[in-house]
């Protein structure tokens, strides 16, 4: 049953530290105080309705995200027509429920839930719809499943099995998968690896369901039990060496090993604009690569500046390979990125630039990266703990050197701040504080779009201290400048994996096993396909709204970052629709960020 839009809940708990920190901030005042009074103020405050954690579409999204929790519950084999059907249908119910929804009585706030809400629904049915094609173009791999399925759904309401018939019916479906295993030995009917893959986990799935299920009556029910022991095992090792043949039986005429061992899968023109659109940029990917390379001339003029000033002319290559050169021994760094850290948020409270909460300052904390996992991410990754990369004992002196290198001070200057505060760090503070029912509608772009625009002001703002710093900066700034470039020439089918790699070595002076780990990141991970482009495009999205607010007079500069951060994941343009107070029920984007 769909939630009524019409149904007007109370306001979720909000705890009053955090809504209404004034009232508790003079330790003074505590200390004077009675015990009743702090009570009284603790039982009015939330009391109080707050706006700024809930409008009018906080239950209905919350329902939303338990619906579709409950049904990923419920229908556990997620490569099954049973579980594609029943997500497209939650997608339209909510859909069609938001157009019965009365948009024009609501706040700001909630038409602007109403719009990320209905994007989001939209988004994820295309993408569904994309899935479930490219499951269809597999499923015959599993073309014995009938006799599996009915067994696992049978199952959820706990009726009790004819077990010597179900017995029968497994000895009958093993039979048939070795049939099929046979059959598909003759022939490779997938082109990629990729298809490959999914005919493997479409097996595994399978077998994991008729697992669960099994498990549940096993013991349990004695007869199933004595009957069903032996076919189950059988069958279950059989699926198994089925599905592991699969997972390497393919012939790879789509996407080849080009030689660096990376093989990714480019997604095309029609998944780039589409994932485009579904972020609000109302850009084409060819008009993202100029932009991309317009950044990256800038940056290159001015690494020459810089390497002018150190003496090594236009060669700043040269410039960069002596900023590399300044790495610290293994064993201090930790330390030295710490007070990296706190000089940032120094730097920020000092021009009182945004409001860092206490609580946010105090609980960040810091661990090492294995050097297994510095294979894809060879510099930090952040949050409310910032992962950092250095060498260890395992690595041999050519892999030492390059993390130690590629995490120089000057360079992890620009980037510590980047991860922890005002960046990754204080975003996740924030979103679990403010608006939470809006972590469902994570955008890159307004992710990296923050961070990277910090990097923007802080340049402005003279935070680099002298060229090496400024060459440290500039060259994350390019780095990301050249995301837009490898990222779009490969899933555009353009580049190969190598070309990307080389790309970065030579446009960016990175060291290559850190430019090799880079693309691998990119293409064999879990990173969408906008993801690696966000970071610049979504920073000059942000930088453009700042100047919009801030140098049109409708906001300070704190006012507006303050805003920004306590927004949680949204769409730049959306966001700025908000600030502006003008949301249209037909809300389209069309802001042109870059013109």
């Amino acid at each position: 049953m769909i939630l009524s839009p019409s149904i007007n809940t109370s306001q979720p708990f909000i705890n009053p530290l955090l809504v209404f920190p004034e009232i508790f901030r003079d330790i003074k005042i505590l200390k004077t105080t009675t015990m009743k009074q702090i009570l009284l103020l603790f039982i009015l405050s939330i009391a109080i309705p707050c706006t700024i954690l809930a409008s009018e579409l906080y239950p209905a999204i919350s329902s939303y995200q338990a619906d579709r929790s409950a049904l990923a519950r419920k229908y556990n084999n997620p490569l099954s027509d049973e579980y594609f059907q029943r997500f497209e249908k939650l997608y339209k119910d909510w859909l069609d429920a938001l157009e019965k929804m009365p948009y024009d009585s609501y706040t700001l706030d909630g038409k602007m839930d109403y719009q990320l809400f209905k994007n989001h629904l939209e988004k994820e049915l295309f993408f569904h719809g994309l899935s479930y094609e490219e499951f269809k173009e597999v499923k015959n791999v599993v073309d014995f499943k009938g006799e599996l399925e009915k067994f696992y759904q049978t199952r959820r309401m706990g009726i009790k099995p004819n077990s010597q018939e179900i017995a029968a019916r497994f000895a009958q479906t093993e039979n048939a998968i070795k049939s099929k295993w046979e059959a598909m030995k003759k022939v490779k009917p997938f082109n990629s690896w990729q298809k490959a893959e999914l005919a493997s986990n479409t097996v595994e799935a399978l077998r994991r369901s008729t697992e669960e299920a099994y498990n549940f009556y096993y013991d349990y029910d004695p007869e199933f039990t004595w009957w069903m022991k032996k076919p189950m095992e059988s069958m279950n090792e059989t699926l198994k060496a089925y599905g592991a043949f699969l997972k390497e039986h393919f012939e790879n005429t789509v996407v080849k090993d080009d030689g660096s061992g990376i093989i990714g899968k480019p997604v095309g023109k029609l998944a780039i604009e589409k994932e485009l659109s579904y972020n609000m940029i109302p850009y084409t990917a060819e008009e993202l690569l100029k932009e991309g390379e317009k950044q990256y001339a800038w940056c290159e003029a001015e690494m020459i500046k810089a390497s002018e000033e150190l003496g090594y002319g236009k060669d700043w290559k040269a410039a960069l390979e002596h900023v590399k050169n300044s790495y610290v021994p293994a064993g201090e760094w930790p330390q030295m990125v710490g007070e990296m850290a706190e000089e940032a948020i120094d730097f920020l409270e000092a021009r009182d630039l945004l409001t860092i909460p206490d609580m946010a300052k105090e609980t960040w904390r810091t661990t090492m990266m294995s050097a297994e996992r510095q294979k894809v991410s060879p510099f930090f990754l952040g949050g409310e703990t910032i992962i950092i990369s250095y060498p260890t004992s395992t690595m041999t002196h050519d892999e030492k050197m390059m993390s130690m290198r590629g995490n120089n001070p000057h360079f992890s200057r620009a980037t510590v701040q980047h991860e922890l505060i005002p960046g990754h760090h204080l975003q996740q503070f924030m979103n679990q504080r403010h608006f939470p029912h809006r972590r469902v509608f994570n955008t890159p772009f307004w992710v990296e779009g923050w961070t990277l625009y910090w990097e923007f002001n802080l340049w402005n703002k003279d935070f680099p201290r002298n060229a090496e710093d400024r060459i440290g900066m500039l060259f994350w700034r390019m780095h990301r400048a050249a995301r837009i470039v490898f990222s779009l020439n490969y899933h555009l089918e353009r580049w190969t994996p190598q070309q990307c790699i080389d790309y970065l070595v030579d446009a960016v002076g990175h060291e290559r096993a850190n430019a090799e780990a880079e693309v691998r990141r990119s293409f064999e991970g879990s990173y969408g396909p906008l993801y690696q482009l966000a970071y610049m495009i979504g920073g000059l999205q942000v930088y453009s709204l700042r100047n919009e607010m801030v140098g049109g007079g409708k906001m300070t500069e704190k006012e507006f970052h303050d805003f920004f951060i306590t927004q949680n994941y949204t769409p730049i343009e959306l966001l700025r629709a908000r600030m502006n107070e003008d949301i249209p029920r037909d809300f389209k984007s069309k802001w042109r960020f870059l013109d």
